[in-house]
């Protein structure tokens, strides 16, 4: 064994510490240089990126505080990679990667990896994935609720050089970009991916021309450990046995009514199996490929087992999931459709499966966040006749649920991100792009209702300028509410509920399914999300902090009554101690019967 491959049988803490540290500076600069070269709103405004470390393995080191859907399914993405090129790997490659048959998540997420070579050793790869705003096909932005296979929804971009050996391939790069649109966008955001990447190999050279690399590998190896050794933790407080959980998909227009996915989690010592059940895919565009389950999967145990950090590939050493028969809508076999699948059937699996671990230790109980309704828009700048297109994060942004010791958040889903998008200031989205954002604000009534109230969800108004503007609405939260906790009960249901509102000719248009429209200059279309659900029961609310949540526009006098039990006099915004005491004690006796 040579010198650089002794691994020390212990490392000290204070070094550990330095070396982690040095880790999470080369992902956060990777992020930062993200946001500040993208050049698409997606990028620079809202950050639908993730950014993650890997070793030679390759197995994940360091992920970002980034994209729930993005990071999980980076951990098989990457072995899929690095399986395919096998040893033709050189110092100065860069490898592109969208395609879901190849472990991604969706093929507007577009992965670039970095191998990083010290002394001529493959010792890391710098990971960057990123949302684009297009990826060619029939619909603007990717998401076409028309298409029946997924050779219909864009371009498929399995493991390929963008870079060989530091020569970058432009005719490889000019095939990817003449199949998108908007090409300024998407060019200008694929070489921020590649600034990010070199970023981080540039740290992490620097990091290993200072400690050398069996230290580096030594302290790498201890935070796997560490990692491994908080989940078992975890899993072994579990008591032994077998748990259930289900959710309900509901029909976003596709007219195969709601579907319904399954979970089984068996815990043994320290060890958990994660079995899924969901019925077989459907020509719509929700199927879920392998990659992208698994990110439901993880992120379901992560919202119950809320560990400390590191997070890394050890959490998962104790893990395995079987994500049920090839073919059905959370194993998804090729032609299926997929697009929508980061969203939706992501969230109600990630449900499921916080379900099955709750069943086993429902004092960890948590309400669920609001699931995603947005839009994408895409048109002719009449300024420049330049074609437009953009995924509107910010029409997405849903709110937190509760827990047993505090309201959800507001403004701060949906539950596949996780709280890690950015809106963006309303200005630079009117500047980017020709439209007029007449409103962007809380929902009231929105979060739902418990002891904790969840957190409020938001509405998005635009109205495109001089030009007609395609609008596609995708996601789902429009018919079946955010799920509650302990006893949380909604009454106002559909002031709870996503749905796209149209104005055009005085007349007002209600979408509660995925639907491709078209809007004129004078004509509104505005997006309505959910909010987080509750926990508990809501007529144990105390009545002041009903009273203050009126006084500050979050819910109504109406929900005030009807959902919290509590009477506010006509006159004046007082709560009628008497009449409310009488209403609550009816609210109990007809939740006991």
């Amino acid at each position: 064994m040579t010198q650089a491959h002794q691994v020390p049988a212990a490392i000290d803490p204070i070094t550990l510490a330095v070396v982690r540290g040095a880790l999470e500076t080369a992902q956060r600069e990777m992020t930062l240089t993200l946001e500040k070269t993208g050049r698409s709103s997606v990028f620079n405004l809202a950050h639908d990126y993730s950014n993650a470390l890997f070793d030679h393995l390759p197995e994940m080191i360091l992920q970002g505080q980034d994209i729930p859907i993005h990071l999980g399914s980076l951990i098989p993405a990457m072995k899929a990679v690095a399986d395919f090129f096998g040893d033709d790997i050189h110092e100065g490659d860069v490898i592109y990667h969208n395609d879901p048959v190849y472990q991604g998540s969706h093929i507007l997420d577009c992965c670039m990896y970095k191998p990083v070579f010290y002394q001529g050793e493959l010792v890391f790869w710098a990971v960057c994935k990123g949302h684009l705003t297009d990826i060619g096909g029939p619909v603007p932005a990717g998401y076409n609720p028309d298409a029946k296979e997924i050779y219909a929804e864009g371009l498929r971009i399995p493991p390929v050089k963008l870079w060989d050996q530091g020569r970058r391939r432009d005719d490889v790069v000019n095939l990817l970009l003449c199949n998108m649109r908007a090409r300024r966008d998407q060019e200008g955001d694929l070489n921020a991916q590649f600034g990010a990447c070199r970023v981080g190999e540039r740290n992490l050279l620097a990091l290993l021309d200072k400690y050398g690399l069996a230290t580096v590998r030594a302290a790498i190896a201890e935070l796997k450990d560490m990692a491994d050794r908080h989940m078992r933790s975890l899993i072994r407080s579990i008591p032994d046995g077998t748990y259930h959980g289900e959710a309900v998909l509901e029909d976003a227009g596709h007219g195969y009514g709601e579907l319904t996915i399954k979970t089984q989690v068996t815990v043994s010592g320290d060890n958990v199996h994660i079995s899924v059940q969901s019925p077989p895919q459907i020509p719509y565009f929700i199927n879920s490929y392998a990659g992208n389950s698994m990110s439901g999967v993880y992120l379901g145990l992560m919202m119950f087992a809320q560990v400390p950090p590191p997070y890394n590939a050890g959490l998962y050493r104790c893990v395995s999931v079987d994500l049920g028969a090839h073919g059905t809508l959370c194993n998804a076999a090729e032609p299926a459709p997929h697009v929508n699948c980061t969203t939706t059937p992501m969230e109600t699996l990630t449900d499921a499966v916080r379900m099955a671990f709750e069943a086993a230790a429902p004092e960890r109980v948590t309400a669920s966040w609001g699931h995603a309704s947005g839009i994408n828009i895409a048109g002719i700048n009449p300024a420049t006749g330049e074609q437009y297109v953009t995924m509107v994060l910010a029409s997405i942004i849903s709110g937190a649920g509760a827990t047993q010791y505090m309201d959800g958040w507001h403004a701060c889903g949906p539950l596949c991100c996780f709280g890690a998008l950015s809106s963006g200031d309303i200005e630079l989205l009117e500047y980017a792009y020709p439209i007029i954002i007449h409103r962007y604000g809380l929902l009231q009534d929105s979060g739902g209702a418990g002891a904790h109230r969840g957190g409020s969800g938001t509405v998005w108004e635009v109205e495109p300028r001089g030009h007609d503007m395609t609008v596609i609405a995708f996601g789902e939260g429009r018919r079946i509410p955010t799920m509650g906790a302990a006893g949380a009960h909604d009454v106002l249901i559909d002031k709870k509920l996503g749905r796209l509102e149209v104005e055009h000719d005085g007349a007002l248009t209600v979408h509660r399914h995925n639907v491709i429209t078209t809007l004129k200059p004078g004509q509104r279309a505005r997006n309505i999300n959910p909010g987080g659900g509750g926990y508990g029961l809501p007529w144990q609310r105390p009545p002041a902090q009903v009273l203050a949540d009126l006084k500050n526009g979050l819910i109504s006098r109406l929900a005030a009554r009807e959902e919290y039990g509590v009477v506010i006099t006509d006159d004046s915004l007082h709560i009628d101690d008497a009449a409310t005491a009488a209403l609550r004690q009816q609210l109990n006796l007809g939740a006991s019967a």
